[in-house]
């Protein structure tokens, strides 16, 4: 079975990044589970779903169909051929993204996708409950976090140089607040610490110290 470091954490901690940096580091392709979910969001919202309405998403996920490809050391995703881009990286998005991420079979449908993804070689993956729900018997599973200032303005940075940021700072932290609400108190698969896993906070790390710190607590012989 091909190897898997399960990256976990909330929005703004760096998730993204560390994962990309590893990957690059350890030739392991960076999976980034939440693309998944905005995904489903995106393509909810374009038939004009309710994503407060659990029975329309739960009829609805299983039509949805996600192309995968790996593609400059990344499993990239398109949809009826086309790749999502920021169109899944808008406010909007980030408003309904937790409420569709909570129907149990949208996670069910993202699930499949992210286990299924092992066929492509050694992974990467962050997400929320990669560690602790998709592939707890990872022995590499790591929780990444920040202080809520930190991550509000890393994400607000984010946006504005993407181009797409329509929020103050502080929209930005009550939006983050908000889906950390919901994502750690949902029924299914809630954002948690999953048992064992190593526990960074990055608030005042660089992104290299974030990395070596991952790497000296892999398995040593993924380092061979």
């Amino acid at each position: 079975m091909n190897r898997v470091v399960a990256i976990d954490g909330p929005s703004g901690a760096g998730k993204s990044t560390v994962a990309r940096f590893i990957g690059k580091k350890l030739g392991f392709l960076h999976v980034d589970s939440g693309a998944l979910y905005r995904i489903m969001t995106w393509q909810a919202l374009a038939q004009g779903i309710n994503t407060a309405d659990e029975a329309a998403l739960t009829a609805f996920a299983p039509k949805v169909n996600v192309e995968f490809a790996v593609r400059d050391g990344a499993v990239a995703y398109t949809v009826n051929g086309i790749a999502p881009g920021d169109r899944i990286r808008t406010p909007e998005i980030n408003q309904h993204a937790s409420p569709v991420a909570k129907v149990p079979a949208v996670r069910t449908r993202v699930t499949n996708w992210l286990r299924d993804l092992r066929t492509f070689g050694d992974l990467v993956v962050e997400g929320r409950d990669i560690g602790s729900v998709v592939f707890p018997e990872s022995p590499a599973r790591f929780y990444i976090d920040a202080s809520p200032e930190e991550r509000a303005r890393r994400r607000h940075a984010e946006e504005q140089q993407k181009g797409i940021s329509t929020q103050s700072a502080d929209a930005v932290k009550a939006s983050l607040l908000n889906r950390d609400r919901i994502d750690s108190t949902r029924k299914t698969a809630p954002l948690k610490i999953a048992d064992g896993a190593l526990v960074l906070d990055t608030t005042n790390l660089s992104i290299e110290e974030v990395v070596q710190t991952v790497v000296q607590h892999l398995p040593p012989d993924w380092l061979k």
